[in-house]
């Protein structure tokens, strides 16, 4: 009997300078939906808690870069996230926002309580600045030379060349990327929360009071505990956030890392006036669902916080999964490395359930796992269409088939009949058991299992071979069928949700609780189902083929992206310029140079004269594709000859990252001897 009256679940914030992709799903937002679905149907007491975490650096930096206020960005992405998080079917009791009025109330509050309770600790350090604009820097404000790789643009905080992580101190010739100056250091006071001071209680809270964390979890405790804990700042000068609420702290905020899980309180708050039951009341079991990078948060600092507040309950678990990698590469937002939630839902309509069976089948919960779109196409066909759909479609079709859509009165048994009844509430049993154990990929595995139960005893038995010679059994089998496709229409409902409301339609079922799962008299006989619905449908080779397609273009633009510019050459005179004639001439004739792969043999109108020049570009264009074109020729060229042609100039060619030439030329139609200055 759990201690527990009700359950109160965090899902980590989404940022809020971008849309949702399937790493965000697959580490937190599935899992978390399907557990706070789970204990729904079991009538238990819970609140799922949600919202956007909308302040920090990368959100101003994101606004100055498209030239929008940071409210800008975030309601553009608040909206975004949250339209799509209902059209997949996260069910949350709440979405709310860090930028809300409650939430700026609720953080100040909690902050000055803990300044008034001693909490915190004051320091001043040396922090670059930006005399130009007049403001201190973010690290991510500030970009250099790295000191491990010596790419150039690595940030203050980490290279993401080489991935070191860095201090903006160690960068070489930083410059700031709010006026291009080079900054310097000046003194700053903030506020910083000792960890140090908590150590002890930390180890004694997560190392021996909650060994039944996950491996994963209470590994990445055990290092930073071990490492030993150092103070964090709670403030940082910046111009968007909740303002410390401290005389003499103008242009200063709350670090992001501080509010932004306050923000699960703020938005209980908002939810309802009797918040505080679920916050404090110790029959309240507090969990989060995060993804690995968040684990040290929710896990040691932010208990650090609720303990020194001295109120609020410290979380009952924190089970947080791993990376979740895309066609064997890690997920990146700034690389657009990812499978956007919004671009699936509109690729694949009416197909969420396919991705959240995908991403609960193949979840990284103890370690990082991969996702492939031949998995995915994999997973549909061979698993929920060919076992899930297959069996349902079946028990549904025959008993419309035979008796009129309906349920039939057991008839005839046999021991195979027996022994997969008595299969039902054993399977039933082993998804309860994995589902309290936060072992979501084994549970639907198990919940799988009792489709493939029934498949086979459809194809085990054949009623429709004995239809005609023995029609009792015929009832016993199709009896027996419908009561796995009703069980399955009520374990689907954590995991499939949009699937196991077309079952329960089919079927006519009104919605049942959990504990109806297992029993085997769930449709009595005569009870009326409804004509079947088509589950799932094939996911052909093209479909597919689309997506990867896409993937392996977003893979070409980030290598020509990332491909610097060749250096600049040594500079000249301006006297070396002006003794160079550039004009603007128009092919005329264009052929290929024989035996040879790379040359083409122009002629060209300069305005002066025609003249023949050779030019290696064959590669990238067909002769008579080129001819009306208008070029850039270098006109006084000394003559020279190639493959026996006299070549008079040279046609100005811009070759990009990838070595792909293209003409420089006038943006609309120019008298061919036009000078270029």
């Amino acid at each position: 009997m759990s201690k527990f009256k009700r359950t109160l679940v965090t899902t980590a914030l989404p940022y809020a300078n971008g849309p949702v992709h399937i790493g965000h799903l697959a580490g937190v937002y599935v899992p978390a939906d399907i557990y706070v679905r789970y204990l729904r149907m079991k009538g238990e007491d819970i609140l799922h808690i949600g919202g956007s975490d909308e302040h920090g650096v990368p959100i101003t930096l994101k606004a100055r870069n498209e030239g929008v206020t940071p409210q800008d960005i975030v309601d553009k992405y608040h909206n975004l996230i949250k339209d799509s998080f209902e059209k997949f079917g996260i069910t949350f009791d709440v979405y709310s926002r860090t930028s809300s009025e409650m939430h700026h109330k609720t953080a100040s509050e909690f902050f000055k309580k803990l300044y008034d309770n001693g909490a915190f600790i004051e320091k001043e350090t040396d922090q670059y600045y930006d005399e130009e604009a007049g403001q201190f820097l973010a690290d991510r404000y500030i970009t250099g030379t790295c000191p491990q790789c010596n790419s150039a643009g690595a940030y203050g905080d980490q290279c993401e060349s080489c991935g070191t992580s860095l201090n903006a101190t160690d960068l070489i010739n930083p410059k700031s990327m709010v006026s291009g100056s080079t900054p310097v250091m000046k003194k700053t006071k903030h506020w910083y929360l000792p960890l140090d001071q908590h150590q002890e209680f930390l180890e004694k809270w997560i190392l021996k009071d909650h060994k039944e964390w996950k491996p994963n979890v209470y590994g990445q405790c055990k290092s930073w505990l071990d490492l030993g804990l150092q103070p964090r700042a709670v403030s940082r000068d910046l111009n968007w956030g909740v303002p410390v609420p401290l005389d003499g702290a103008e242009g200063k905020v709350l670090y992001v890392w501080f509010d932004a899980p306050i923000g699960y309180i703020s938005a209980t708050r908002e939810l309802t006036d009797d918040w505080e039951k679920y916050w404090k009341d110790p029959e309240t079991r507090l969990i989060h669902f995060i993804g690995k990078d968040n684990i040290v948060f929710h896990c040691i600092v932010f208990p650090s916080m609720l303990k020194a507040e001295g109120s609020f309950n410290l979380p009952d678990n924190v089970p947080a999964n791993e990376f979740l990698n895309l066609e064997g590469d890690k997920i990146s937002t700034s690389r657009n490395w990812a499978v956007w939630l919004h671009e699936y839902l509109d690729d694949f309509k009416d197909k969420q359930d396919v991705l959240r069976y995908v991403l609960t089948a193949n979840a990284p919960e103890t370690k990082d796992n991969d996702f492939t779109w031949r998995d995915f196409q994999a997973r549909n066909n061979n698993e929920l269409v060919a076992i899930l759909g297959n069996f349902v479609n079946r028990a549904v079709v025959l008993t419309h088939k035979y008796y009129d859509g309906e349920v039939p009165l057991m008839g005839e048994t046999d021991p195979f009949d027996i022994e997969t009844l008595e299969a039902i509430p054993a399977l039933v049993t082993r998804i309860e058991s994995n589902l309290d154990q936060f072992k979501f990929r084994e549970a639907v595995r198990e919940a799988m299992n009792l489709a493939r139960l029934g498949n086979k005893y459809l194809a085990d038995t054949e009623p429709w071979k004995l239809k005609k010679t023995n029609p009792e059994r015929v009832k016993t089998i199709l009896n027996i069928s419908l009561q796995i496709t009703a069980n399955l229409a009520l374990v689907m409902e954590p995991f499939l949700p949009f699937t196991a409301k077309k079952m329960r339609d089919m079927l006519a079922m009104d919605e049942m609780n959990w504990g109806e799962c297992g029993k085997t008299e769930l449709l009595r006989a005569a009870h009326k189902i409804n004509e079947g619905q088509l589950l799932f449908e094939k996911i052909e080779d093209e479909k597919i083929q689309e997506q990867l397609d896409r993937l392996a273009q977003t893979k070409i633009s980030n290598e020509t992206d990332n491909k610097e510019a060749a250096p600049a050459k040594e500079d000249i005179a301006f006297d070396d310029f002006t003794k160079m004639d550039m004009r603007v001439g128009t092919i005329l004739e264009a052929e290929k140079v024989a035996k040879t792969k790379k040359l083409l043999k122009i002629k060209v109108d300069t305005g002066i004269d025609k003249r023949t020049v050779v030019s290696g570009i064959a590669e990238f264009f067909e002769p008579e594709t080129i001819v009306g074109q208008q070029v850039c020729i270098l006109v006084n060229l000394a003559p020279r000859k190639i493959r026996g042609i006299e070549s008079q100039g040279m046609i100005l060619m811009a070759e990009d990252a990838d070595g792909r030439l293209d003409f420089v030329a006038p943006g609309s139609k120019i008298k061919p001897g036009s000078e270029i200055r």
